[in-house]
């Protein structure tokens, strides 16, 4: 780990204490009913296994894969699957899990496209949000920290495939990507 490259913004600690109250509060709103939880890869994966882990529910996983960043630090507004759900969401209730909502533009995409599927309701849940840069309609229900307008890596999140591993949601110095 290169603390060079990083300033912590949010701690394991802080990060799991969030995560937790996040976890009780979707086993409120979904009492008495079970849950398919859709998380969205790579990013999401780690905080997504930490969140149902603390939803006291039946549940389902699945995961879908898209790309709209390549290996830049802004969204294209391109959206490409690279890897549909492998159950059918009809009828069921829906969790979309999601790193960090940034432009929107993506999770707005992946939204439109399931409640085409007819599930009876489609939820967002998403660790970091970051209004300052939306462009579209997509906002999520539940949140973990609401950020800067920062280059965030750790807890799942990369640059370039890197600082997935931090323990800790960090902010990257431009100088970092700026090259």
């Amino acid at each position: 780990m290169n603390l060079d490259e990083i300033t912590v913004l949010y701690t394991a600690e802080e990060i799991q204490e969030k995560v937790c109250e996040m976890g009780r509060a979707i086993s409120f709103d979904y009492e008495g009913e079970s849950l398919l939880v859709v998380g969205i890869l790579k990013g999401a994966f780690i905080f997504m296994a930490d969140l149902v882990r603390q939803i006291k529910l039946p549940l389902q996983l699945d995961f879908i894969d898209v790309s709209s960043y390549g290996n830049s630090t802004v969204s294209s507004g391109e959206v490409r699957i690279m890897k549909d759900l492998e159950y059918s969401i009809k009828g069921k209730n829906v969790l979309i899990v999601e790193d960090i909502v940034d432009s929107g533009l993506t999770l707005y995409y992946i939204t439109e496209i399931l409640k085409k599927r007819s599930p009876q309701s489609v939820r967002i849940a998403c660790l970091l949000d970051k209004p300052s840069r939306r462009k579209s309609p997509a906002y999520p229900d539940y949140v973990g920290f609401t950020i800067p307008d920062e280059f965030i890596v750790g807890y799942g999140l990369d640059y370039d495939e890197k600082y997935r591993e931090y323990p800790d949601i960090c902010i990257l110095k431009p100088s970092v990507y700026e090259k």
